[in-house]
């Protein structure tokens, strides 16, 4: 980021601009998302797939494709797995907490739920929008997982049973299907859930949705036309404590950036009525896209018009960022223990502080017990079946066969096997004819060299 944050470094021809191009994508990459830990990157795009990509640590720069070798790839980026599931364009791709799961959505009204532990393996495609689905976000403590459509509706999924916990519509009864993306975004303490594009008496507005009873009684206002993304500052804030003053207790607030099409940019925190800082016409297009450093100060936009905006704020305009510690404890104390931040062993002994963790934990007992009993019933019946073909056991069928073998010598006193052709055995299992095999010429004092021979 040096070249973007000082002038200096971007003047200095030693000091890479660009890291790496990925050219894989066959059409229009509609959104990219690096995963919580950083290690890796998700994108997806018009050509239906989505894409998860690792550094690559042993290989040596190359140059970027169509550059006649100008421009060299710094870092080595590689494509470690294809998601093939959509029938139309991928308009959203997003991380859950702690990297546990991949959501992507897409104009085929779907919402599918990957295994990030196990791609390309699917835990669950929601469908229950009946428009093209074009935003993703999930709850911070991942209990939720929200998506907004074209259907002029918002919809919060469990992510217990994947299956609908609430649709909110009345916001968005106004609403035409004028955006090309409506990216909303959960707030990091977990209260707020913040549409794009509503509107309240024909005005645009950013929704806001609580998450007690999913009240829709408050919104951020201001932009002149739809607005199209919004997205929350990772981090909690506290204010900032003066020099010489006494360290007075605080309420934790949340800061969220807001993108239209009217090309403005608002910056709103959640302690204040107005916003915090507000940018008229800063494209020439419709903001597509918005990012937070990791920090909390810094801030990326992009817009339809090919351009990329960076904007840097300090503590004394924000605050002072929370601790993941103490952020985590503002989690815990709040909704108890969260089920994406916990691995199945730690489910297995962990203290059941909400019903729903109660329900899964019994959930997946069943599970495996059911699991276990099949395995069981399925070695009983194929040692049952293995055991006895058409009334006579494997053993006779071994003998017999044996006595109906021709052996003869020839004159230097080797020995000579004719071949016996065997008829199919009406069984359908194919394990019980290696069986025949392993017992007929396991008993045989010949080698295959011999029989070749």
């Amino acid at each position: 980021m040096s070249p973007v944050l000082q002038e200096d470094d971007e003047k200095d021809e030693n000091i890479p601009k660009m890291l790496c191009q990925m050219d894989n994508h066959l059409a229009c990459v509609n959104c990219v998302r690096w995963s919580n830990s950083g290690m890796y990157l998700a994108s997806g795009g018009d050509d239906k797939l989505i894409m998860v990509w690792k550094r690559a640590t042993y290989i040596g720069p190359s140059t970027v494709f169509g550059s006649s070798g100008k421009l060299a790839n710094v870092e080595q980026w590689r494509c470690v797995s294809i998601l093939r599931s959509h029938s139309g364009d991928v308009m959203d791709v997003a991380w859950s907490p702690h990297d546990a799961w991949l959501a992507s959505c897409s104009v085929d009204n779907t919402v599918v739920i990957w295994n990030a532990v196990k791609f390309p393996e699917i835990l669950a495609t929601l469908r229950g929008h009946s428009g093209l689905v074009k935003g993703l976000t999930w709850d911070p403590v991942g209990k939720y997982i929200a998506s907004q459509a074209d259907d002029r509706s918002l919809k919060v999924w469990r992510t217990l049973d994947w299956q609908l916990e609430t649709s909110i519509t009345k916001p968005f009864d106004e609403c035409g299907g004028t955006t090309h993306v409506l990216r909303l975004s959960w707030s990091p303490d977990g209260h707020y859930l913040v549409s794009a594009h509503a509107m309240n008496n024909s005005g645009p507005t950013a929704q806001i949705i609580e998450r007690e009873g999913w009240k829709t009684n408050m919104d951020f206002v201001g932009h002149r036309k739809a607005v199209t993304v919004v997205k929350f500052n990772p981090k909690i804030f506290k204010k900032k404590q003066k020099n010489g003053s006494s360290a007075k207790p605080s309420c934790p607030y949340c800061c969220c950036a807001v993108g239209s099409k009217d090309r403005s940019l608002s910056v709103w925190l959640t302690c204040l009525k107005r916003p915090l800082v507000v940018i008229h016409e800063l494209f020439d297009k419709s903001i597509m896209d918005i990012s937070w450093t990791l920090n909390g100060l810094g801030i990326l936009v992009c817009s339809m018009d090919g351009s990329v905006a960076f904007l840097d704020f300090s503590q004394d305009e924000l605050g002072d960022p929370l601790s993941e510690e103490e952020k985590s404890r503002i989690h815990q104390s709040t909704y108890g223990k969260s089920l994406a931040i916990m691995t199945e062993a730690q489910l297995s002994t962990a203290v059941i502080e909400n019903p729903e963790m109660l329900k899964y934990q019994r959930r997946q007992q069943q599970q495996q017990l059911d699991q276990k009993s099949a395995t069981t019933r399925e070695m009983g019946s194929a040692s049952s079946v293995a055991g006895v073909v058409n009334g006579e056991s494997l053993e006779d069928i071994r003998k017999n066969l044996l006595k109906k073998q021709v052996e003869t010598r020839t004159a230097d006193g080797r020995r000579r096997i004719t071949p016996l052709c065997i008829a199919q055995l009406d069984t359908g299992y194919s394990f019980i004819h290696q069986a025949l095999c392993d017992l007929i010429w396991g008993d045989l004092p010949l080698s295959f060299h011999q029989l070749a021979s």
